[in-house]
């Protein structure tokens, strides 16, 4: 059975997407645990991150610098902290999120946001992206 994710990449569940392209798309979290919070994930269902072949995931942390880049700009933040946790869905994904302290990646902060602030920021960080040059973010 397709999990959550592959669901939101065929369209069959809405997602707000920043990013894609024929291996990886990044869309926003509907629990962020800050305001910008993105997953990286690989088109391929693949549970284990472990488990990708190496260029899939050298793939998706370039898809993720890149998006990180952008972050930085669209969120400014110290720094766009990185995890692989993996336990919520079967599915490889990394969470980047715009982080000024250890406890701003904890998943204690996660919460519920309304589609339109999903769909803004999702714009937002977009935005920037195209202005540094990925056309793997121009969705519309």
């Amino acid at each position: 059975m397709p999990s959550v994710f592959s669901k939101i990449i065929a369209g069959d569940i809405p997602g707000h997407f920043v990013w894609k392209d024929d291996q990886a798309v990044v869309f926003m979290t509907i629990e962020p645990i800050r305001e910008g919070h993105v997953l990286v994930v690989p088109r391929e269902e693949v549970d284990h991150w472990d488990d990708l072949p190496p260029a899939l995931l050298a793939h998706l942390i370039k898809v993720s610098q890149a998006v990180a880049k952008g972050l930085k700009e669209a969120y400014p933040a110290k720094r766009v902290g990185m995890m692989i946790a993996g336990l919520e869905v079967p599915h490889t994904h990394i969470h980047l999120a715009p982080m000024d302290s250890m406890g701003d990646l904890s998943f204690e902060h996660a919460h519920s946001v309304e589609a339109a602030a999903l769909a803004a920021a999702a714009k937002r960080i977009r935005a920037v992206l195209v202005k540094q040059g990925h056309a793997e973010a121009q969705l519309d």
